[in-house]
């Protein structure tokens, strides 16, 4: 997704915002000095998760180290462990138990410390709780159902922590209802906010649903030109691909995979772009766009 004029605005006001409370002037200015540099030499194909990592590197020259999400991934992975028995039951109990099983990852979705700075516990489990009265494109939902009948190769890109507790039981549910299909789920390489990683895919377990590979990156995102061939090379032999997130939408619209975007739309952008509401949930096929 290319960067737009909206785009680059929040970019540069969240990252005054982030230094904002910083009594060093100096260090502030030669901050957003730097900030302006990456905005100005951005690639094409850049898109804001890219940038947020390129200036997470001068944060940690001028200021010292980011912030650590380890404790707040652990919690929410707990937190969402601690409902899985729960909404695996009434995933089984629904009329269609993908459509069901999707509805509640998407709302999941709204654990982002990307866009948030703040997650409230009431309004993840109210989002959840009003998730199943939601609907998927029929469009869409009913291609991504042909693809998965006749795919070989799935790979599932996860966003946040917590969510993939209901991402995993999407994935159960694709595994049971299309036993040839073989799927992966790819994480981050390295620590980007709250994205799951290899950690978080062990401490929820999901290596008992599908293999787990990393994309050797540290966006917040999947962006082809930075991750790993490994990783690229994956997505490219795969039939299908589902992805998670506005991140993994930002960093991969435009690539002409077969990927098939699940996400709430939580900032401004999205939510003009989609003409939503915020936190209100969207699957769109790539090709289609």
């Amino acid at each position: 997704m290319k960067l737009s004029a909206s785009c680059i605005r929040c970019f540069v006001d969240r990252q005054e915002a982030r230094i904002a409370n910083f009594e060093d002037e100096t260090a502030k200015a030669l901050y957003m000095k730097e900030l302006c540099r990456i905005v100005a030499q951005a690639k094409e194909e850049d898109s804001v998760p890219v940038l947020v990592e390129q200036i997470n590197r001068v944060y940690r020259q001028i200021f010292g180290e980011l912030t650590d999400y380890a404790q707040i991934k652990r919690r929410f992975n707990a937190l969402m462990l601690s409902v899985e028995k729960e909404l695996a039951e009434k995933i089984r109990q629904s009329q269609d138990s993908l459509s069901t099983a999707m509805l509640y990852a998407r709302a999941a979705n709204y654990i982002d410390y990307g866009a948030f700075s703040h997650i409230s516990q009431d309004t993840l489990f109210s989002l959840l709780e009003e998730a199943v009265q939601d609907s998927l494109e029929k469009k869409t939902y009913d291609s991504l159902q042909k693809d998965l009948e006749h795919a070989g190769e799935l790979v599932y890109i996860t966003d946040n922590c917590g969510e993939v507790v209901l991402d995993k039981l999407v994935m159960q549910v694709i595994k049971e209802r299309y036993p040839r299909l073989h799927i992966t789920a790819l994480v981050r390489g390295r620590e980007a906010l709250n994205d799951v990683t290899g950690e978080d895919a062990l401490q929820v377990d999901l290596y008992s649903v599908a293999d787990v590979w990393d994309n050797g990156c540290g966006v917040a995102g999947t962006p082809i030109s930075y991750i790993s061939t490994d990783a690229r090379a994956l997505l490219e032999k795969a039939d299908l691909v589902i992805a998670k997130g506005q991140g993994n939408f930002e960093t991969m619209n435009g690539c002409g995979l077969n990927i098939y975007y699940s996400f709430l739309c939580k900032c401004e952008w999205f939510q003009k772009r989609f003409e939503l509401p915020q936190n209100r949930g969207v699957l769109i096929r790539e090709r289609d766009l």
